[in-house]
């Protein structure tokens, strides 16, 4: 029997129908105590132990239908809910005889309120399956006791009405809460499109100030008649190596390693910064340790070439130092713990990565 409504990949109506609420549970709760009061007072003698065991199955059915997640439910407990009202309401008329008083008959009432909320969970053919069953026991115990199957199905019948209603909801509501989903999604896509916006605008800005105070006055002296004085092109040249740094290597745009590079380029040190990480997977102490190791060495430096290189993730080295001079060529790395390797393993690395490193050592820069 095809369900229309389970066909539907909707989200989970638990968040739209608050079915996880303290609400919900207070609702559970007085389900099963209602009940409980119900089949003390309506049980025949004699019959205790077969109403204790139809309110605690209906009990936990009513437990399950709002803790049990997925959408629509899943079949397992699709089952165990469609089978609990049939069982209850049979444990029941096993011990009820004609004539029917007041809600003797009450599991058939507690069924019904499972399968309601069984239609809203996605399984409506699933709740017209066993209400169909409880219908048909009421006929058999109608004939078995006497009274005929038409007496039997007129003392359950009136139950079709509500369920039909509620197929009629869920019918309704189920691919309403679907495009309540898609419009909440929509919103939240919506909404980090803006902000990632919000911030390329506010970097954009934030570049444009910064090149427009470093740039804009070395600009003016270019575009004037007057020659450049030496001072002035060692200026250009450090502004120049300055942005090259900002764009490649973002790691080190700190302030003290801004200064620190300038000096050690107007020193006439040549220092190549690359950043090849551009993930920050490393902890803040450990990224402030190993630019202090970067610190360090830019204030060494007193010649030479020095290519400072934040290494790609995956791999045991983070940070290698190059520092090449006429005379000598030195090179140090540091681990995931911002510690020097020892002399075996800055050996291994150092077999490994050592084209890598010299290309863009002797490249850009």
């Amino acid at each position: 029997m095809a369900d229309p409504v389970t066909e539907s990949k909707a989200p989970d109506v638990h968040e739209v129908l608050g079915f996880r609420t303290v609400a919900a549970r207070l609702l559970v709760a007085a389900f099963v105590i209602t009940y409980a009061l119900v089949a003390v007072n309506t049980s025949p003698p004699a019959s205790f132990w077969y109403e204790f065991a139809a309110w605690l199955i209906m009990s936990l059915a009513a437990v399950a239908l709002i803790t049990v997640r997925g959408d629509p439910l899943p079949i397992p407990t699709t089952i165990a809910l469609t089978a609990a009202g049939v069982v209850a309401m049979n444990l029941v008329l096993l011990k009820v005889a004609p004539p029917i008083s007041g809600l003797q008959l009450w599991p058939s009432w507690a069924a019904l309120s499972i399968y309601i909320y069984m239609c809203v969970r996605g399984r409506a053919a699933w709740a017209w399956i066993g209400l169909i069953a409880v219908l048909g026991s009421h006929m058999l115990w109608g004939q078995r006791t006497g009274i005929g199957y038409a007496e039997g199905l007129q003392l359950s019948v009136v139950k079709v009405a509500p369920l039909l209603m509620a197929t009629f909801f869920a019918w309704r509501i189920r691919p309403a809460s679907r495009r309540i989903f898609e419009l909440r999604d929509q919103a939240t896509l919506r909404v980090a499109a803006e902000a990632a916006d919000k911030a390329v605008l506010e970097e954009r800005d934030r570049r444009l100030a910064q090149l427009n105070e470093l740039a804009r006055p070395l600009l003016e002296r270019l575009a004037g008649d007057s020659p450049l004085t030496e001072d002035q092109r060692l200026t250009a040249k450090l502004l120049e190596a300055h942005l090259r740094d900002t764009l490649r290597a973002p790691v080190f745009s700190t302030p003290a390693i801004k200064d620190c590079t300038r000096a050690t380029r107007a020193r006439g040190v040549e220092v190549v910064m690359l950043d090849d990480r551009r993930v920050d997977d490393i902890s803040p102490e450990t990224r402030n340790r190993l630019l202090g190791h970067v610190t360090d060495a830019l204030e060494c430096a007193e010649s030479g070439t020095l290519t400072i290189r934040m290494l790609p993730p995956g791999r045991d080295v983070v940070l290698t130092i190059l520092h090449r001079t006429p005379d000598d060529t030195t090179r140090f790395e540091y681990g995931l713990d911002a510690q020097l390797l020892d002399r075996a393993e800055r050996a291994q690395s150092a077999t490994a990565s050592a084209p890598v490193d010299i290309e863009w050592a002797t490249g850009p820069g």
